[in-house]
């Protein structure tokens, strides 16, 4: 893999995966049974800087590129998937949206606190009526007299709509433009644990300034990422400054499209995590288990049964790494990478779903119990098939870039045919 990577990545590479291996380890098994939002961890990964990898260092971030924060994502993924959606979302989403298009002001405010570790931050999108068609946003934004916006509506299955508390929002402010008529904005609460937070050495202290009327509704009772808190994030008449409005009126939906674009790297590299995770468990269990099929005489390893499966699920993994540094190469260089994260998105969300099944298949009873990870990477990789764009919606950004190319590479045929005669 030491062609997408510097001995800088490297070394952070390790940095994370000891960290995981002192402090991940331990409590995963026990935070994902109670449903229990990891404080302690989170703090510890802030002050590591692992909450603002690709943050530049004039915003208080490591000011690494994004095949770093990639490698984050990554790694953590291995250990626990909700220590990895944390950082991924709150990086991705929540700081993601004010790095690329905040206004200075907006920058210098907000990313600080999120960089550090201080507050958590997030982005609230995902409506009732607008999933996969996140078009069809129906939280309102109406300008008022002073130039500020009154919003109401409701986003759900909001990755920190409890526990963090910066939050890009999406509004319709025109609609009757449609998608063009979609706003984004910048807006604040309180955390739901502040006893937690003050305890692990979190917060603010007071300097965001919350907005009235946006606050968490309940949370999710998940089948995976159990420790990661997600909640509705509910606006009602919250009246937001006109210097929170993130861009231009009508930018929003192209904006969140964006963020979507880099997101969809960090869900593959949490898939991709998921999946190595899983089959670093497998290769252990046939590694030591002995094959009570044939007597004991032999491990499961042996079979050959056996050593094909791992084959397939090794060499899959090689292709999701590729997949998944290829688009973080493009990202880091400028060039787009819209269709390369949708295929990577794609390929590694449905890896992570089959490379866990299969483990607990090759494990059998042992692979189904909580005494091995392999069970609960299981139900955290569901959701990477869903969130951030499901497959399907993945396939239709591959098809829509793959007829412009062909239409684009016709045009230049049809120009160079024209100019020869």
């Amino acid at each position: 893999m030491n062609e997408y990577f510097s001995e800088h990545h490297l070394a952070h590479r390790q940095r994370v995966r000891d960290f995981a291996l002192e402090r991940i380890v331990p409590v995963a098994r026990d935070v994902d049974h109670a449903s229990e939002f990891p404080w302690e961890n989170i703090r510890a990964m802030g002050e590591m800087g692992l909450l603002g990898v690709p943050v530049p260092t004039e915003y208080g971030g490591m000011g690494l590129d994004y095949t770093s924060y990639i490698l984050t994502v990554h790694e953590l993924a291995k250990y626990c998937a909700s220590h990895s959606i944390t950082v991924s979302a709150h990086t991705t989403l929540g700081s993601g949206p004010i790095l690329s298009f905040g206004d200075e002001d907006q920058k210098r405010k907000y990313l600080p606190h999120l960089a550090s570790g201080d507050v958590l931050g997030g982005f609230g999108l995902t409506e009732p009526d607008a999933g996969s068609d996140a078009g069809g946003t129906r939280t309102r934004a109406v300008r008022q007299d002073d130039g500020s916006y009154l919003l109401n509506g409701a986003k759900i299955f909001i990755t920190h709509a409890g526990v963090g508390e910066i939050f890009t929002v999406t509004a319709v402010t025109d609609p009757a433009a449609g998608a063009k008529g979609i706003t984004s904005f910048v807006v604040t609460k309180p955390t739901v644990d502040p006893e937690a937070q003050a305890r692990v050495g979190m917060g603010t202290g007071g300097a965001l300034g919350y907005i009235d009327g946006v606050q968490a509704g309940k949370k999710e009772d998940k089948m995976g990422w159990r420790a990661s808190d997600t909640r509705e994030l509910l606006l009602q008449d919250a009246h937001v400054p006109a210097e929170n409005r993130l861009g231009e009126e009508g930018q929003g939906f192209i904006n969140f499209m964006k963020t979507l674009d880099a997101g969809r790297i960090g869900i593959a590299a949490l898939s991709l995590g998921l999946a190595e995770g899983a089959f670093e468990a497998a290769v252990k269990y046939a590694a030591s288990t002995r094959d009570a099929g044939a007597g004991g005489k032999g491990r499961l390893w042996d079979r050959q049964q056996t050593q094909f499966g791992l084959a397939e699920m090794a060499t899959d993994i090689q292709a999701g790494y590729h997949l998944t540094y290829h688009a973080a190469r493009l990202k880091d260089r400028g060039e787009p990478f819209s269709k390369e994260a949708a295929m990577a998105k794609l390929f590694c969300s449905e890896l992570s779903m089959r490379a866990t099944l299969q483990a607990i298949q090759l494990m059998g009873p042992d692979g189904y119990s909580d005494e091995y990870p392999v069970e609960r990477l299981a139900r955290d990789a569901k959701v990477c098939e869903i969130g951030e764009g499901t497959s399907e919606v993945q396939k239709l950004v591959i098809g829509r870039h793959i007829l412009r190319e062909m239409e684009a590479a016709d045009r230049v045929s049809a120009a160079a045919a024209t100019a020869g005669v």
